[in-house]
């Protein structure tokens, strides 16, 4: 049992791992938003392909308003997959030794 623990709680290093970058991803499009940014540049091109997947579907399910929001919600989402997801892998690790 404890090879699956150890697997679980590797896991949930990975997700929250994984969580953080991308909330940190979302960050930085929203604060380079705000400076109008060259498109053609690969950092920002990087940025738009690495978050849109995301974000696009969130946009489509709001209703059009002045101020795009989708980073909001984003992040609201992370945290709560950090705090619930990551959280529950964790105890279910230390349940099973």
């Amino acid at each position: 049992m404890f090879v699956v623990s150890n697997f679980l709680k590797a896991f949930a290093s990975v997700v929250d791992v994984v969580l953080s970058i991308y909330y940190w991803l979302i960050l930085i499009r929203a604060l380079i938003s705000w400076v109008n940014p060259d498109p053609y540049n690969a950092i920002v091109q990087f940025l738009y392909r690495a978050t849109e997947p995301v974000l696009q579907p969130i946009r489509r399910v709001l209703p059009h308003m002045g101020i795009d929001i989708s980073p909001i919600i984003a992040f609201l989402a992370i945290i709560f997959l950090k705090g619930f997801l990551v959280a529950t892998l964790l105890d279910l690790s230390y349940q099973m030794r």
